[in-house]
Formats: structure tokens, sequence, C-alpha cells
């Protein structure tokens, strides 16, 4: 039996607001494929949250998201400028290839972190028939390496889209940890700074299956529906989806767990800071702890410990907090480090 887990945000349960928003909506019948008054109301929260002009709809999960939203805005010639480290490039087994059939044109980033002027060094082959052609810029909030994108960056990077007459896209699996990280709103870090679609995590967050596309730019609006059918994310008992999204969107849930888990990520950082032999391969702007670590102290940990080794060659891990994390979680993990770096 392994203690707390460390290893991703996905291990954690559900929280009982949204387990208990879910067993809520589990009374009577009601029409399905969103036509609930459950959905109804998520769908008015994504307005309030997002801006009058935002449509949510509601998906299974995040790879899922990914898909329907970038389909809304890809041709059959196109191509995705993205960090070489995104999720749609590294971790969803080459759905957008596959499935979309565009490029991905990726780039080498600091941090995980797409700048303007890397958008602007993808385009060279804009008109040449020979090229696939950039349509779509996608970033991570909060990026694969925990880092986080501000506003300010973000609004550059949808001005350097959009003057090439391209669209931004945002992964936004851990939306909320980016804005309790900059302790914002939701909409200062999407709607307020130029995005065009992006996807608002559920699951990593303490729900269970429930994921939302979120669309800004009003002419794409209409296509949605028939590509999350198409796309087998059209949930027929859709209410339970839609009732786990009001509720983290309801008095600020979503903040409370996201700044919670970057908390315990924090406290874990600044726990390991006069471990010999261990240091921060990354800063630490989420839940995400990337740390270095000896090999020796790596496998003493894992024996007891669920996490991710993340760059072998680097002798880098990846340990990740979550909304059901506590201080004594951390406390004990931290307790086992230094006893293992101790014997290393």
């Amino acid at each position: 039996m392994y203690p707390k887990s460390f290893a991703s945000d996905n291990h954690a349960g559900v929280h009982p607001d949204i387990m208990e928003a879910i067993a809520a909506a589990n009374h009577g019948d009601a029409p399905a494929y969103g036509g609930d008054r459950w959905t109804s109301d998520f769908e008015d929260k994504i307005k309030e949250v997002f801006g009058p002009g935002a449509e949510g709809f509601a998906v299974f999960n995040g790879a899922g998201a990914n898909m329907v939203g970038l389909a809304l805005m890809l041709g059959r010639f196109d191509a995705i400028i993205c960090p070489d480290s995104a999720h749609i490039a590294t971790h969803e087994a080459g759905a957008a290839e596959r499935l979309l059939g565009v490029k991905l044109m990726t780039v080498p980033t600091e941090q995980g972190k797409l700048s303007p002027a890397d958008i602007r060094s993808r385009l060279g082959g804009i008109g040449n028939p020979h090229v696939s052609q950039p349509t779509v810029v996608s970033i991570s909030q909060a990026t694969e390496l925990g880092t986080c994108y501000s506003p300010e960056e973000i609004a550059d990077l949808a001005e350097a889209a959009h003057a090439a007459g391209l669209r931004l896209h945002v992964d936004g699996a851990r939306l909320a940890n980016a804005a309790a990280y900059f302790d914002c709103e939701l909409r200062t870090i999407t709607t307020d700074v130029g995005v065009d679609v992006f996807s608002f995590g559920g699951t990593k967050n303490g729900a269970l299956a429930a994921e939302a596309v979120v669309v800004l730019d009003p002419s794409l609006t209409d296509a949605v529906p028939f590509l999350r059918r198409q796309s087998l994310q059209l949930a027929s008992k859709m209410r339970f989806v839609s009732a786990q999204l009001s509720a983290l969107l309801t008095n600020d849930l979503w903040r409370r767990n996201a700044a919670h888990a970057n908390r315990m990520a924090m406290r874990l950082a600044d726990g390991i800071a006069d471990v010999p032999g261990v240091s921060l391969a990354q800063p630490v702007q989420s839940n995400a702890v990337f740390a270095a670590l000896p090999p020796a102290i790596t496998e003493a940990l894992r024996r007891r410990y669920l996490f991710h080794p993340w760059d072998e060659a680097a002798t880098v891990v990846r340990w990740m907090t979550a909304f059901d994390t506590t201080p004594e979680h951390v406390d004990d993990f931290l307790d086992d480090i230094r006893k293992a770096a101790a014997s290393a």
C-alpha cells in the first residue's frame, strides 16, 4: 500500500462538494445530451466567469477538449505552432496528427513557454504550397514544466498570433492553478488577453471526468456541437459532467482547490532547499515540483512513493500535489527524502 501519491493530480479522488453535486443530479429523469438544467446552469456560469460572449461545452477529458477546440480552427493542410514540451506534442499519442491530420510545428523553449519571437520563427512558409500552413498557436497553462504564462505574456502571444492571421488556443488542464498563482480571475488569463479557444480543466482540480471547451471567438461556436459529437466527446447523461463543472465555478471552488495544491507544492519545494544533492530544476509556479536528485535517492523513494521520472538523463523527477494533499503528506514525504539523501 502506497502512501499519498505525488505522481499526478489525476491520482486524487473527487472533491466532496463535487461528489455532492453529482449525487444531487442523480434524481429522476432528465433530457439527454445537454438538454438538462444542470448543463444550462453550467453554460450560464461560463458566461458569468469568462464574459457574456463565452460559450462553454462540456466534454469528458482533456485530450478530447484539445481535439475539439483545435479542430474548430484547422483545415486539412494546416499546422499548429506549439512548444516542444506541449501536452499535445508529448502526451496525447499523436492525437493531433492522427485525428486532425495536421502538422505540429514544435519550438524548443525555455521553461516550457512560447514567446512572440518563437511564433514569428515559424511563419516563413506562409503561402508556400510545399509547406503546412500555421493556423493556430497552442500553449499550455500551466505549462508541462509547471511554469505559468502571465496575463501580459499571453496578451503578447495573442497579438503576435493575430497579427499573422493565426488564432490562439490554450490547453487549460491546469488553468485554475495558473490563475491561483497570479491571484487573478480566470478571465484575466483568457478572455481579457485575446485567447480564442481554450479548455477548462476539471479532472485535475477535484472533478471526475469533467472538462470543458470554451469558445471566445463567436465565429467558431456553431461548429462545436458537431465536432464534439464526431470526436466522441458528447455525453448522453451530460448532467453529471455539467453538475461538476458548475460546482467548480460556484463560490470559487476552482480557486480554493488550485491554491491549496499550489501551496503544498511550494511547501515541498521549500522543504528540499537544504537537502544535500537535491535541487529544483524549474521554478515552482503551480502544483508541480521538478527536482534534480541522484538516482540512488530516486530509487529509494520510488520503493515507497508513486511519482514519475521526467528527464532521466538529467536525473529530474516530477512531484505533483493536489487539492487533497495535506501538510502532513508533504512533511512525511520530506522526512523520507532527507532519510534517503542521508543514506545515499
